[in-house]
């Protein structure tokens, strides 16, 4: 894991970050309060333990990072969580000494990964090997308890802990759910995280002229990402011209005219792995606006501004999509997926439908204090020609909503 507190003088984003008054986040008490939250819910659904192999869960519960996007779709990292007892991290052989850091991790194993590209069609016999190891230790610090959590485990490894006698439960809600609140110290590296995805996207901006294509454009955000210590960008959400129409287009080779709208959403897992999730429409320099394209970016200025001005802690689900602002007819067919949703260390619950959309998709929860949300919104009329995309990071707290990228939601930023 690249640790961007040390050797700072290094890292583009350390200046910057003092210029703007940000503070390093501890990230031992980040670290101790996420186990805690995590424990918190194992215990409240009544588990012994939990097995982790989505990478962005074993981070929360460890901070252990390695190879996260190759491991999303190859399960050979896992973690094992007892409720009360140890925290025990499955890493590839020879890994140990990127977790020494990490004293909440009280042992390093190597993993047995018994997916078929490691294994072929000894992948069975793996996945004994993996359950027999897993089942010892539910059976030695679950308290009595044989009823274990797995956020994602394909189905060779669940039949093999059933046969083991273990009580197998899907627990991916358990993760998201601890993962919803955020500690002060969480939001002091968020606020890092987005100052410094910031930075990228005024890069992408002083790069946009007439002739750039959309890839070479969208490059600009992936290095100034990984320059100052970010990780990943999890989509390629960023269109042109007529590509804007619908959305959802991820980028081409399509050469950017002058007066081109030009719409992105940057969908970044920035510096100590939190997320950055703005998005922003532009008009491409050369050419003024036109009325068209103000008009539908005004729109979705107002949208935002509605529905950010709804938040806050004790608002159900189901009232905050009642109460928000309701697009004009013609641009409903194209609306965005959701008003909002949470994140964290990557898009996360809750995610809040349209009214619209409740019956078919919709489910009710609450708005809680010391959450981020994020605001979204799309405007654009079927078989127009261009539409537009805007959202806010918003840090929802008992004193208010506070929006927390500061970029310029201008069409013509400077």
């Amino acid at each position: 894991m690249l640790d961007i507190d040390s050797g700072a003088a290094s890292n583009p984003a350390a200046a910057e970050w003092e210029a703007a008054g940000l503070r390093a986040p501890d990230m031992d008490a980040v670290r101790s309060w996420r186990l805690q939250q995590l424990r918190q819910q194992l215990e409240a659904e009544d588990l012994a333990g939990i097995v982790l192999f989505d990478p962005l869960n074993i981070r929360y519960a460890t901070d252990a990072t390695n190879m996260q996007v190759w491991t999303t779709h190859n399960p050979v990292r896992y973690a094992f969580v007892a409720t009360d007892g140890p925290v025990v991290l499955f890493d590839l052989a020879r890994c140990e000494h990127l977790v020494e850091h990490l004293p909440l991790i009280d042992e390093v194993r190597p993993a047995t990964g018994w997916f078929f590209f490691e294994n072929g069609p000894r992948e069975a016999e793996a996945a004994d090997r993996w359950a027999d190891e897993i089942a010892d230790l539910v059976r030695s610090h679950g308290r009595g308890s044989l009823r274990v959590g797995l956020d994602k485990c394909e189905s060779l490894g669940l039949a093999a802990l059933q046969r083991r006698g273990l009580d197998t439960v899907a627990t991916m809600r358990t993760a998201e759910l601890a993962r919803y609140r955020k500690h002060p110290e969480e939001i002091a590296a968020m606020r890092r995280a987005v100052h410094a995805g910031q930075q990228a996207v005024r890069e992408m901006w002083q790069a946009l002229e007439p002739g750039i294509t959309e890839a070479q454009l969208w490059s600009h955000l992936h290095a100034g990402n990984i320059a100052r210590g970010g990780e990943w960008v999890e989509t390629r959400l960023l269109s042109s011209g007529p590509r804007t129409n619908p959305w959802f287009a991820e980028c081409s080779h399509r050469v950017i005219e002058a007066g081109d709208l030009v719409c992105f959403d940057t969908d970044l897992i920035g510096p100590y792995g939190y997320a950055v999730d703005m998005s922003r429409s532009w008009v491409t320099p050369g050419r003024e606006p036109t009325a068209q394209q103000q008009s539908l970016h005004s729109l979705a200025c107002e949208v935002l501004a509605h529905n950010c001005a709804l938040l806050k802690p004790g608002l159900t689900f189901r009232e905050f999509a009642e109460r928000s602002y309701q697009l004009p007819d013609r641009y409903l067919p194209n609306r965005y997926a959701d008003i909002a949703h949470g994140l964290g260390l990557s898009t996360e619950y809750p995610m809040i439908h349209y009214i619209q959309d409740w019956d078919a998709y919709g489910y009710d929860g609450v708005i809680e204090d010391s959450v981020v949300m994020c605001l979204e919104v799309y405007v654009g009329e079927p078989g127009g020609p261009e539409g537009v995309k805007l959202e806010n990071q918003i840090y929802v707290a008992s004193n208010g909503a506070e929006v927390l990228d500061t970029f310029p939601m201008s069409l013509t930023p400077h």
